[in-house]
């Protein structure tokens, strides 16, 4: 009987949830945004690469108020689903909020019984821009930026029984001088909606007092060792940091060290990763206090090696585990119609991800956007290189690509300055254990460009492990590890780095406009435009053929534009909803492989 009136109660409160919550506007949308559940949105866990069991998804239904700058909530508008943006559809809401407004949310958890004695860590994948948060309304923390995630310890300020959570959110779009990517406040073109809030999974997590914060791993298959380096709170110097390097259930390497010291492991006949052979190790990495285990997580690693040098005939090209490799894939932005920044489902995140490789790249360029901590690790599980982009922001002033820059650069003001510095050490710090990564691209065609050797230099100094393109598209100088030429529609090399790498960072942009899943009915563009399928594709292989003789004068990578259809471009391999493949994908595959393999077939 008792389990009766659960399933019943269970029930409805399920009701309750739909009844308040269905997804806004009229725009079109993807297949997942069908299968949302509001009472379990997005259970997986966030953050793999340093995984725990025990952990509580915030995600759901929570009260939201838009209000001008400087006032306090009486009562609450409705209902907004988190982690979706107050401007997209699945958020329930689609409202904009503007810079002279501010975003409240608020919600109640009552910690898990089981949680007693345990420090609890609240965390927040992305919220855009600027976030306060109130615990019991008391404010426990501030966060800037709109990429990156960010925790607090709110165990001070918990109560017995249900605890009130209560954020706070400002985002001035290009209003501002923040990284904002390709969002503004009035959308056309290559601009898109604005993004404010909440867009990322909030969770809770409880730790001992001394735990584990950080892990980072650098491979060297060179001498067949893995560097590991671990973050602890609250640990003493004696405290001792174990790590296991697992293949399968076989342990292949093992080391101690006091918290304070990098870890060195020999990996013997190590299993290098590749796009062809993605091999992770597992890894369990345990915090030792006085001889007992007072924290435990579980991780992953690859032993795989980014470079560049001369191939026989002379050429810098990208190396790939001491091999010429070429990179090649397409341009990723990661907007979705109804979640905007965020993807309805996992099953979503991973599945533009598969359709890349199913159409023959190894490659992706995250453009202007930072996902979520499972999409590198889909891509480090699947095989995916990635060129992970810095989110543009401030001003454009003058834009030369067809030279080395011989004007004025761009001078940022302190705020601005501090704030792009910020968000870029956050995103390669919190970015940087994924494998899949293995090019930092700080600018692109001169969208806030600045002080361009400087950030080259303390990028690269700040990892070393990875490349660095430092101006996709220009302005050019002689920094970096990559010269990144951008041309539309066709491929062409006007210029030749014969110190660096020189790549195709953007071209094609085929467009092809499909009744009943475009976002708009008018204004939608491409750089040149079809009607069918058959013509599409046929365009884009006879660039590819171009592409391909290109690569043997000297380009090492390309990146076509896009994976998807995105608001009123037309360009991509599939619609925006991901309903239509808009090209053949056999006959894609078979001239990206020519590609591909094009740097060794010479």
């Amino acid at each position: 009987m008792k389990q009766t009136f659960l399933i019943i109660a269970v029930s409805l409160i399920s009701i309750s949830s739909f009844a308040q919550w269905k997804p806004a506007g009229d725009k079109i949308k993807t297949k997942w945004a069908e299968t949302i559940d509001p009472n379990n949105v997005l259970p997986e866990y966030p953050r793999p690469i340093l995984e725990r069991t025990d952990w509580m998804n915030l995600n759901g239904l929570w009260d939201y108020a838009i209000l001008p700058i400087g006032k306090v909530p009486a009562n609450f508008d409705g209902k907004i689903l988190v982690p979706f943006a107050v401007e997209s559809s699945l958020s329930g809401v689609q409202k904009e909020v503007g810079k002279d407004n501010e975003l409240w949310y608020q919600r109640t958890f009552t910690v898990p019984s089981n949680w007693k004695n345990k420090n609890v860590i609240l965390h927040f994948g992305a919220v855009d821009w600027k976030t306060e948060v109130f615990v019991n309304d008391v404010k426990i923390g501030t966060h800037t930026g709109g990429f990156t995630p960010f925790s607090f310890d709110i165990t001070p300020f918990l109560k017995q029984g249900q605890q009130t959570l209560k954020v706070k959110v400002w985002d001035g779009t290009d209003s501002g001088f923040q990284p904002r990517g390709k969002q503004v406040s009035r959308p056309e073109g290559i601009w898109y909606t604005s993004v404010t809030g909440i867009w990322q999974t909030v969770w809770l997590e409880p730790v001992n007092e001394k735990h584990i914060t950080y892990v980072n791993t650098v491979p060297n298959i060179d001498k067949g060792l893995l560097t590991v380096d671990i973050n602890t709170s609250n640990t003493k110097p004696i405290d001792i940091i174990e790590v296991k390097v697992l293949e399968g259930n076989k342990v292949v390497a093992a080391s101690r060290a006091v918290v304070s010291q990098s870890l060195e492991l020999p990996i013997a006949d190590a299993k290098l990763w590749s796009p062809e052979s993605p091999f992770l190790y597992d890894m369990e990495i345990s915090l030792l206090s006085g001889g007992k285990v007072v924290d435990k997580v579980k991780s992953y690693t690859a032993m795989r090696k980014t470079s560049y040098g001369r191939d026989k005939d002379g050429i810098m090209r990208f190396y790939l585990n001491n091999k010429p490799y070429f990179h090649f894939g397409p341009l990723d932005q990661g907007w979705w119609p109804d979640g905007l920044y965020t993807a309805p489902t996992d099953e979503a995140l991973v599945y533009d991800i598969i359709k890349t490789k199913e159409l023959g790249f190894n490659m992706i360029r995250k453009h202007v956007k930072v996902e979520p901590a499972r999409w590198y690790t889909h891509c480090d599980k699947l095989g995916v290189l990635v060129w992970q982009d810095m989110p543009n922001g401030d001003r454009s002033p003058q834009w030369q690509n067809k030279n080395y820059f011989e004007g004025k650069e761009l001078v940022r003001s302190a705020e601005s300055e501090a704030n792009f510095r910020k968000e870029w050490k956050e995103i390669i710090d919190a970015f940087r254990p994924y494998p899949s990564i293995v090019v930092w691209v700080p600018f692109n065609e001169a969208w806030g460009q600045f002080k361009t050797q400087d950030i080259t230099e303390w990028t690269k100094l700040y990892d070393p492990s990875r490349l660095v393109n430092s101006a996709s598209g220009g302005n050019f100088y002689h920094t970096g590890d990559i010269l990144d030429l951008h041309n539309y529609p066709g491929p062409d090399m006007y210029l030749f780095d014969a110190k660096r790498v020189t790549v195709l960072g953007e071209y094609g942009g085929i467009g092809m406009p499909i009744e009943g899943h475009l976002w708009q009915s008018d204004r939608n563009w491409g750089y040149i435009q079809f009607k069918n399928s058959e013509d599409v594709t046929k365009e884009y292989v006879k660039y590819a053929h171009q592409l391909r003789d290109f690569v043997k004068r000297g380009f090492s990578g390309a990146v076509y534009t896009q994976t998807t259809d995105v608001e009123g471009e037309i360009n991509g391999f599939m619609t925006y909803d991901r309903k239509v493949d808009k090209l053949i994908i056999d006959k894609v595959k078979k001239a990206n492989l020519e590609v591909i393999n094009a740097v060794n077939d010479k």
